[in-house]
């Protein structure tokens, strides 16, 4: 008998999967509905830049659930669902926008120069499938580095830098000089967006481009959905948040509102060495580079985990923005805290689990229906009185 294991089945859509069966008081994440979200959504081009259609796919869907949904003139999303009062309003937000890459020059040799949209290496760029959206339509075409071949540059393939100014666009038609691309109609400034190419595997893992921050969006549209369905009682208004340009550092810098107190982020958490992430469960995020997070509605979430029974770990990431950058930056007075899924080889070529997602949308649940537990925070500015405590340990004179 071979003891060699089958092949794990690895497939362009989602495979139905079996939704775990949460404790009795808890509702359950429809993962299916999940998994199907976040399949149409890496489905839909949406570089920072180009986001209508993905705008227009979200708001949609959340009409369809019965939720109350605003759209600001750029095409950010804040949607309501109605508490028991209006203060301290809760506030969720991922961002709808991905990486991609703009055209910056039309060489002479009929290929284009690209410059990225968000910071990720052009390394993973080479060998991209890729749609440029030009003003009069869209073309076809591969990231290749400037000396592609082998059988004419033999070792020089070997030895290029890593670098944007390296690699370009080969586009799929008759280009073979600027003339040629001018006549096509491609210009500077044309917006190139990256094909995902999923693969949805039968244990759960998800591989592909864009999970930051696709999946953010279909987690909190399932958290939304199960919220709904099981007719949780909020005890205060609670935003569902969805931006258009976190990756080039704008984020959710103008969709809060005064009413909002809390600020919870959705985004990925980078399994790698020397981090504490993991594709599986929560990782809550305790710091980034702008510093800690709030340490009273952090702690709230660490202990809604346990309360729940939904694995966790936390970790601290030194090169990593959020929305709550943005938000803060832009003069926001409001608590904030980071939920991630681990995702290894972020901005790179992305694996997740679901198993992650489906802990990170039940936690959400918990958290729109837990009770506040500052009231302070209902008023913008006051006295001491109702003001948080820390832990003050041993003070030394």
């Amino acid at each position: 008998m071979s003891s060699k294991r089958p092949a794990r089945m690895a497939r362009r859509r989602p495979v139905e999967l079996k939704t775990p069966t949460p404790p009795p008081d808890q509702p359950a994440i429809d993962i299916n509905y999940l998994v199907r979200q976040l399949d149409q959504l890496l489905r839909i081009p949406s570089p920072t830049g180009y986001t209508d259609t993905v705008v227009r796919h979200v708001y949609h869907e959340l009409e369809r659930l019965g939720v109350n949904v605003e759209l600001t003139r750029r095409g950010e999303i804040r949607a309501c669902l109605v508490g028991s009062r209006r203060q301290p309003a809760r506030a969720i937000v991922s961002h709808m926008d991905t990486l991609g890459a703009q055209v910056k020059r039309l060489k002479d040799n009929g290929r284009l120069e690209l410059v990225p949209i968000g910071f990720w290496s052009s390394r993973f760029a080479e060998g991209a499938r890729v749609t440029v959206f030009s003003d009069v339509g869209q073309f076809r075409g591969s990231i290749l580095p400037v000396k592609a071949s082998g059988h004419t540059f033999n070792d020089e393939i070997d030895s290029l830098p890593v670098a944007w100014d390296q690699v370009e666009l080969r586009v799929d038609e008759r280009a073979n000089s600027r003339e040629d691309l001018e006549r096509l109609g491609i210009e500077v400034g044309d917006i190139v967006a990256i094909d995902p190419h999923p693969e949805f595997l039968d244990n759960g893992y998800i591989v592909s481009r864009h999970l930051d921050n696709k999946a953010g969006v279909a987690l909190m549209l399932a958290a939304v959905e199960a919220t709904l369905r099981s007719d949780i009682s909020l005890p205060v208004d609670v935003y569902w948040m969805f931006s258009i340009a976190e990756e080039v550092g704008v984020g959710a810098s103008s969709l809060l509102t005064q009413d909002m107190a809390s600020l919870v982020a959705i985004d990925n958490g980078t399994t790698a060495p020397g981090q504490n992430s993991r594709e599986f469960g929560v990782t809550i995020g305790m710091a980034d580079q702008t510093g800690p997070f709030d340490f009273h509605l952090t702690r709230k979430l660490v202990d809604l985990c346990r309360e729940h029974h939904i694995d966790y770990q936390k970790d601290v990431f030194r090169f990593y923005r959020s929305d709550i950058a943005s938000a803060l930056t832009a003069g926001n007075e409001v608590r904030c805290a980071l939920l991630t899924f681990g995702i290894d080889a972020s901005h790179g070529y992305e694996r997740i689990h679901v198993d992650a997602l489906g802990s990170l949308a039940r936690l959400l649940v918990a958290y729109v229906g837990s009770p506040v537990n500052i009231e302070r925070d209902a008023v913008l500015l006051g006295t001491l009185e109702g003001f948080t405590r820390q832990p003050e340990g041993n003070i030394v004179d």
